[in-house]
């Protein structure tokens, strides 16, 4: 495929085609109440920091959102818990009253099913980064969602994310991508993302029938949902492996 890549800042015109694109993730996800609140705004107030790649015929192949913000502000100095979730607030936090930002997140990179499997991933991550570095910064960081940690999602997150292969790179494909661009894996973040709903809720989202209380596994969840009939609610709460880029 020949692919380019430009910021929303250099084609608004992609902005609705990027919307539209097909993508992998798990419909309940798009319930967490920060992205549900923040996503769309990342790309009209940061459009410089959303990247879009097209194909030879200026189809809309992958997508990824980034956010700048200040890590060094007073009360933050690491990397937080919250991941995700968290520094998405921090960085609209940090628009508003007007912080000078001092690192840039990766939030989203996504690639359409029909384009997997051939790099799409990688090449958005460097150019995440090449467009963190023109924007002056010295360093990306990223809440990562290891991307075959559904798979297991009994296993512990601080197991998994610590998990390497006989080469000693990451046995996560999408941890492992990192670390070959340069990323080092430094903290777990327990509480990146979190989505609370009624039973009826995840019923529709998931198609399971949330009748017994206790932990749930469900398709593309990274861990068992916690569901509670009998106070008619079930929540979940995905943790996500922090990674350091420096640039």
């Amino acid at each position: 495929m020949d692919i380019t890549t430009a910021s929303l800042a250099e084609r608004p015109d992609l902005a609705d085609p990027m919307w539209a694109m097909d993508d992998s993730w798990a419909e309940f996800t798009q319930y967490d109440p920060v992205a549900w609140s923040l996503m769309g705004r990342i790309a009209k107030d940061f459009p410089g920091y959303v990247l879009v790649a097209v194909d030879e015929r200026e189809q809309v192949v992958a997508r990824a959102f980034s956010v700048p913000f200040a890590l060094a502000a007073e009360g933050r100095g690491e990397l937080p818990g919250g991941g995700w979730d968290q520094v998405m607030l921090w960085a609209f936090s940090d628009l508003r009253h007007g912080r000078e930002p001092d690192t840039v997140s990766a939030i989203e990179v996504a690639v359409a099913p029909r384009a997997q499997g051939r790099g799409l991933s990688g090449l958005m991550l460097r150019a995440l980064r090449d467009n963190a570095r023109a924007h002056g910064f010295t360093q990306v960081v990223a809440p990562v969602r290891p991307n075959a940690k559904h798979q297991e999602p009994a296993t512990p997150i601080e197991e998994y994310a610590r998990r390497t292969r006989d080469d000693g790179l990451p046995y996560d494909p999408w941890l492992r991508v990192h670390v070959r661009e340069g990323g080092v894996i430094e903290r777990v973040a327990p509480v990146s993302m979190t989505v609370s709903g009624t039973l009826a809720q995840w019923r529709a989202w998931t198609g399971l029938p949330f009748d017994r209380e206790g932990l749930v596994e469900v398709p593309g969840a990274l861990v068992p949902v916690h569901c509670m009939p009998e106070r008619g609610y079930a929540v979940y709460v995905e943790p996500n492996v922090w990674v350091r880029h420096a640039l």
